[in-house]
C-alpha cells in the first residue's frame, strides 16, 4: 500500500486510506480537513482464518482520514473518478504518485486492492463513515443549542408534558450507552438492551413537537387583525424556539442511537452491516423530510404575516414592525435549525416597511389618482358644455323658427282683414 492512497465516498463523507504520511501529505495537497476514521474497528469486519490475514495486517497498518463532503471535497472525488460499488453502493478508487511527492497524486489505478475488493471490509469502512458523519451532525447540534438564548437543560426541564420527560430520560439511558461505547470500542448485548426501546421513545416525542410547531403555524394563518397577528407572532418567538430546542435533541440522539445500531450489528452479524446502514440512511432522510416540511410550512406563515404587517402599516405603525421582527426572528431561528441539519433555508429576512416610506406612496397614488380624476373632470365638463352648447343652438333655433311662424300667421290675418 506504499505511496497509494484508497478512496471510498458514501454520498455523505471521503473516507482516505494508506500510510499514515502519505494520507496527511495527500489531504495537504488538495487542502482539506478530515477527522480519524477509527480504521481499526474494521477488524471485526474482516473474520477469521488464513485467508484473511494479508488484509488483516493492511488494515492494522494504514491510516484512515475522513473528510465531510462539501462543494470543495465533492469535486475531488470527480477529479479522481471514483466509480460506485454495485454491492455497497459505495464509489471507490486508488490514486498514485511518487514517494514524497505531493503533486504525484493524480494517476487513477484501476487494478485490484485488498481493502476495496474485499466486500466485508468495504461495508464495514461505509458504515464507520456514515458513524462518524452522524457524530459530526451530533456535535454540529451541540453547538447550535449552545446558541440559543437559554441552555438546553433550561428548556428541557420547563417542558411539563410527560412526552418530553419520557425523552429526556430516555437520553441519559443513551448517553450511558455512548460512554461505555467509548470506553469498550463495541456495543455489547448487555448495553445494545439497555437503549433497544429508545427509538420508540424519541419518534413519539419528534411527532409530538412537530405537531406544536404545526399548530403555531396555522394559529398565525387564522389572524388577520394586526393587533392579533402582533400577539401571535410575539408568542410564537420563544414557543418556536424551545420547540427546535426539543425537536433537535431528538435528532440528536436519534443519530447516536443509529451509531449504537451500526456497532452492534458490526459485533453480531457483519454480514448484515452494509444492508442495515442503508436502511437507516433512508429512515434518517425520512425524518429530514418530515422536518423539512413543518419547518417550511412555518417560515411561509412567518414570511406572510410580515407581508400582510407590510400593507397596513399607514393603519398601524407601531404593530406592523414589530409583527415583522418577531417573523424575521422565528424564521432566521428556523433557518439555522435547518441548516445544522444539512436541510438549508434560502429564505431571506422580511424589511419592516417603514411608515413615513408607506405614507409617500400613499401620497403619490393619491396625487395620481387625483390628477387623472382632475382630468377626467375637465373632459367630462368640456363635453357637458359641448352638449350643452349644442342643446341651446338647437333650442335656439326651434324659437326662433316658432317666433317666425307665429310673425306669418298674424300676417296672413291682417291681410284677409
Amino acid at each position: 500500500m506504499d505511496d497509494e492512497i484508497q478512496l471510498i465516498s458514501d454520498g455523505d463523507g471521503l473516507a482516505v486510506i494508506g500510510n499514515a504520511a502519505d494520507v496527511d501529505r495527500f489531504l495537504a495537497s488538495e487542502g482539506l480537513r478530515s477527522q480519524d476514521l477509527g480504521l481499526r474497528r474494521l477488524s471485526s469486519a474482516v473474520g477469521t482464518g488464513a485467508a484473511v490475514t494479508q488484509t488483516g495486517s493492511d488494515i492494522a497498518a494504514a491510516s484512515g482520514r475522513w473528510v465531510k463532503l462539501t462543494q470543495e471535497s465533492a469535486l475531488l472525488v470527480k477529479k479522481y473518478g471514483l466509480r460506485e460499488n454495485a454491492g455497497t453502493g459505495v464509489s471507490t478508487g486508488v490514486v498514485k504518485g511518487n514517494k514524497g511527492q505531493i503533486r504525484g497524486f493524480v494517476e487513477f489505478v484501476k487494478g485490484p486492492r485488498s481493502l476495496l475488493t474485499n466486500p466485508a471490509v468495504l461495508a464495514g469502512a461505509a458504515g464507520i463513515m456514515a458513524q462518524v458523519a452522524m457524530q459530526q451532525t451530533m456535535d454540529e447540534i451541540t453547538d447550535y443549542l449552545a446558541t440559543i438564548d437559554e441552555k438546553l437543560d433550561d428548556v428541557l426541564r420547563a417542558q411539563k408534558d410527560a412526552v418530553v420527560a419520557r425523552m429526556i430520560g430516555v437520553g441519559f439511558v443513551i448517553e450511558e450507552a455512548m460512554t461505555v461505547r467509548e470506553r469498550r470500542n463495541r456495543v455489547d448485548e448487555v448495553t445494545w438492551s439497555k437503549v433497544q426501546a429508545a427509538p420508540a421513545t424519541i419518534a413519539e416525542t419528534q411527532a409530538y413537537v412537530l405537531r406544536q410547531l404545526d399548530a403555531l403555524a396555522e394559529k398565525m394563518e387564522r389572524k388577520t387583525r394586526i393587533g392579533d397577528l402582533a400577539a401571535a407572532a410575539k408568542e410564537a418567538e420563544p414557543a418556536v424556539r424551545e420547540w427546535l430546542a426539543v425537536l433537535a435533541r431528538c435528532f440528536q440522539l436519534q443519530d447516536a442511537m443509529a451509531v449504537l445500531e451500526l456497532d452492534r450489528v458490526l459485533d453480531s452479524s457483519p454480514q448484515e452491516l452494509n444492508a442495515h446502514r442503508l436502511g437507516l440512511k433512508a429512515a434518517r432522510q425520512d425524518r429530514l423530510d418530515h422536518i423539512s416540511r413543518s419547518t417550511e410550512r412555518l417560515m411561509a406563515r412567518m414570511n406572510a404575516a410580515a407581508g400582510t404587517a407590510n400593507a397596513k402599516v399607514l393603519l398601524h405603525p407601531a404593530k406592523s414592525p414589530a409583527v415583522v421582527q418577531s417573523s424575521n426572528h422565528v424564521s432566521t431561528g428556523v433557518g439555522e435549525f435547518r441548516d445544522r441539519l444539512g436541510i438549508g433555508s434560502g429564505r431571506r429576512p422580511s424589511e419592516a416597511r417603514r411608515w413615513v416610506h408607506a405614507a409617500a406612496e400613499a401620497r403619490d397614488k393619491a396625487l395620481e389618482t387625483g390628477a387623472k380624476g382632475v382630468d377626467a373632470v375637465r373632459s367630462l365638463g368640456n363635453e357637458t358644455l359641448d352638449r350643452a352648447g349644442s342643446v341651446k343652438g338647437k333650442l335656439s333655433s326651434g324659437i326662433a323658427g316658432r317666433a317666425r311662424r307665429l310673425r306669418g300667421d298674424a300676417e296672413e290675418r291682417d291681410g284677409e282683414g
